[in-house]
Protein backbone atom coordinates (compact mmCIF):
# COMPACT_ATOMS: atom_id res chain seq x y z
CA UNK A 1 0.00 0.00 0.00
CA UNK A 2 2.97 2.47 1.20
CA UNK A 3 4.68 1.55 -2.46
CA UNK A 4 1.55 2.53 -4.63
CA UNK A 5 0.71 5.60 -2.46
CA UNK A 6 4.11 6.82 -3.20
CA UNK A 7 3.70 6.35 -6.92
CA UNK A 8 0.54 8.19 -6.44
CA UNK A 9 1.84 10.85 -4.90
CA UNK A 10 5.53 11.56 -6.81
CA UNK A 11 3.28 10.89 -9.72
CA UNK A 12 3.63 14.64 -10.95
CA UNK A 13 7.29 15.05 -9.20
CA UNK A 14 8.36 14.81 -5.91
CA UNK A 15 6.00 17.06 -3.63
CA UNK A 16 7.93 20.56 -1.90
CA UNK A 17 6.39 19.26 1.62
CA UNK A 18 7.49 15.97 1.91
CA UNK A 19 8.52 16.19 5.22
CA UNK A 20 4.75 16.53 6.06
CA UNK A 21 3.84 12.77 4.74
CA UNK A 22 4.37 10.03 6.81
CA UNK A 23 7.78 8.82 7.53
CA UNK A 24 7.08 5.16 6.58
CA UNK A 25 6.22 6.58 3.08
CA UNK A 26 10.00 7.55 2.92
CA UNK A 27 10.96 4.06 3.20
CA UNK A 28 9.43 3.64 -0.92
CA UNK A 29 12.18 6.75 -2.18
CA UNK A 30 15.74 7.02 -2.63
CA UNK A 31 17.81 9.57 -1.05
CA UNK A 32 18.12 11.02 -4.57
CA UNK A 33 14.45 11.43 -4.95
CA UNK A 34 14.26 12.87 -1.94
CA UNK A 35 17.20 15.46 -2.69
CA UNK A 36 15.30 18.01 -4.75
CA UNK A 37 13.59 18.84 -0.96
CA UNK A 38 16.13 18.51 1.49
CA UNK A 39 19.78 16.49 2.27
CA UNK A 40 20.66 13.44 2.32
CA UNK A 41 20.93 13.92 6.47
CA UNK A 42 17.51 14.96 6.56
CA UNK A 43 16.17 12.00 4.53
CA UNK A 44 17.88 9.68 6.81
CA UNK A 45 16.44 11.61 10.05
CA UNK A 46 13.24 10.97 8.80
CA UNK A 47 13.97 7.16 7.87
CA UNK A 48 15.08 6.66 11.35
CA UNK A 49 11.74 7.92 12.55
CA UNK A 50 10.06 5.51 10.01
CA UNK A 51 8.45 1.69 11.48
CA UNK A 52 11.43 -0.19 9.35
CA UNK A 53 9.61 -3.12 9.87
CA UNK A 54 7.58 -2.43 7.16
CA UNK A 55 10.35 -4.00 5.14
CA UNK A 56 11.72 -7.19 6.39
CA UNK A 57 14.28 -7.48 8.52
CA UNK A 58 16.80 -9.38 6.13
CA UNK A 59 15.47 -7.69 3.07
CA UNK A 60 17.70 -6.09 0.28
CA UNK A 61 15.52 -2.70 0.67
CA UNK A 62 16.66 -2.42 3.68
CA UNK A 63 19.88 -3.55 3.85
CA UNK A 64 20.46 -0.71 1.05
CA UNK A 65 19.07 1.84 3.26
CA UNK A 66 21.31 1.46 5.65
CA UNK A 67 24.19 1.51 3.41
CA UNK A 68 22.97 4.47 1.97
CA UNK A 69 23.07 6.02 5.47
CA UNK A 70 26.33 4.95 6.14
CA UNK A 71 27.62 6.63 2.88
CA UNK A 72 25.81 9.62 3.86
CA UNK A 73 26.27 10.25 7.22
CA UNK A 74 30.42 9.68 5.69
CA UNK A 75 30.82 6.24 8.34
CA UNK A 76 33.34 4.52 6.80
CA UNK A 77 34.31 2.56 10.08
CA UNK A 78 32.30 0.46 12.43
CA UNK A 79 32.40 3.42 14.76
CA UNK A 80 29.32 5.75 14.91
CA UNK A 81 29.10 8.79 17.36
CA UNK A 82 26.06 9.94 19.09
CA UNK A 83 24.68 12.15 16.51
CA UNK A 84 25.09 10.36 13.77
CA UNK A 85 23.23 7.57 16.04
CA UNK A 86 20.43 10.09 16.39
CA UNK A 87 20.10 10.59 13.28
CA UNK A 88 20.31 6.89 12.31
CA UNK A 89 17.66 6.38 14.51
CA UNK A 90 15.63 2.61 13.76
CA UNK A 91 18.60 2.43 11.75
CA UNK A 92 20.91 1.34 14.59
CA UNK A 93 18.43 -1.82 14.78
CA UNK A 94 20.23 -3.15 11.59
CA UNK A 95 23.82 -2.46 12.45
CA UNK A 96 25.60 -5.61 13.05
CA UNK A 97 27.58 -6.68 16.20
CA UNK A 98 31.25 -5.04 14.82
CA UNK A 99 29.10 -1.33 15.05
CA UNK A 100 27.61 -2.14 18.43
CA UNK A 101 30.92 -3.22 20.52
CA UNK A 102 32.83 -0.25 18.45
CA UNK A 103 30.13 2.27 19.40
CA UNK A 104 27.67 0.94 22.23
CA UNK A 105 27.31 3.88 24.35
CA UNK A 106 26.51 5.91 21.46
CA UNK A 107 24.22 3.32 20.52
CA UNK A 108 22.23 1.55 23.14
CA UNK A 109 19.78 4.07 23.51
CA UNK A 110 18.52 3.84 20.54
CA UNK A 111 18.94 -0.07 20.25
CA UNK A 112 16.48 0.03 23.05
CA UNK A 113 13.79 1.04 20.89
CA UNK A 114 14.48 -2.23 17.90
CA UNK A 115 12.13 -4.76 17.97
CA UNK A 116 14.21 -8.22 18.12
CA UNK A 117 18.00 -8.71 17.48
CA UNK A 118 20.31 -11.15 15.69
CA UNK A 119 22.56 -13.40 17.88
CA UNK A 120 25.69 -11.53 16.68
CA UNK A 121 23.44 -8.13 18.09
CA UNK A 122 22.64 -9.75 21.57
CA UNK A 123 26.21 -11.21 22.06
CA UNK A 124 27.78 -7.36 21.04
CA UNK A 125 25.15 -5.48 23.43
CA UNK A 126 25.60 -7.72 26.19
CA UNK A 127 29.65 -7.29 25.77
CA UNK A 128 29.21 -3.55 26.01
CA UNK A 129 26.48 -3.60 28.76
CA UNK A 130 29.03 -6.18 30.78
CA UNK A 131 31.67 -3.96 29.79
CA UNK A 132 30.26 -1.02 31.90
CA UNK A 133 31.39 1.64 29.65
CA UNK A 134 28.65 3.14 28.56
CA UNK A 135 26.71 6.35 29.55
CA UNK A 136 24.63 4.58 31.86
CA UNK A 137 27.55 2.97 33.60
CA UNK A 138 28.16 -0.44 35.09
CA UNK A 139 24.68 -2.71 35.93
CA UNK A 140 25.71 -2.80 39.55
CA UNK A 141 25.50 1.21 39.41
CA UNK A 142 21.85 1.32 37.26
CA UNK A 143 18.60 2.74 39.04
CA UNK A 144 15.29 2.08 37.69
CA UNK A 145 15.64 5.14 35.65
CA UNK A 146 18.40 3.57 34.21
CA UNK A 147 16.50 -0.12 33.62
CA UNK A 148 13.71 2.41 32.18
CA UNK A 149 15.88 3.90 29.29
CA UNK A 150 17.39 0.25 28.76
CA UNK A 151 13.64 -1.72 29.03
CA UNK A 152 13.71 -2.83 25.30
CA UNK A 153 17.25 -4.33 26.27
CA UNK A 154 16.31 -6.50 29.08
CA UNK A 155 15.33 -9.37 26.96
CA UNK A 156 19.04 -9.50 26.07
CA UNK A 157 20.59 -9.33 29.50
CA UNK A 158 21.82 -12.88 30.62
CA UNK A 159 22.38 -13.87 34.01
CA UNK A 160 25.72 -12.46 34.66
CA UNK A 161 24.44 -9.56 33.83
CA UNK A 162 21.25 -9.13 35.57
CA UNK A 163 22.66 -10.63 38.86
CA UNK A 164 24.66 -7.69 39.02
CA UNK A 165 21.70 -5.01 38.75
CA UNK A 166 20.60 -3.81 42.60
CA UNK A 167 17.50 -4.71 43.94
Amino acid sequence: QLSCLVKMVTLHGIPKDLDSYPKDLLLFLSPSDYAATGSCRQYFANIGKANLDVLQRESSQRKQLLLEALACLKISSTHVNEENAEILGHLVCDLGGEYIRSSGRNLLKQLSHCESFLPDQEEAIRSVISSGNTTFGPPVAWSAFTLNELSGLIPVFDHSILQKIPK
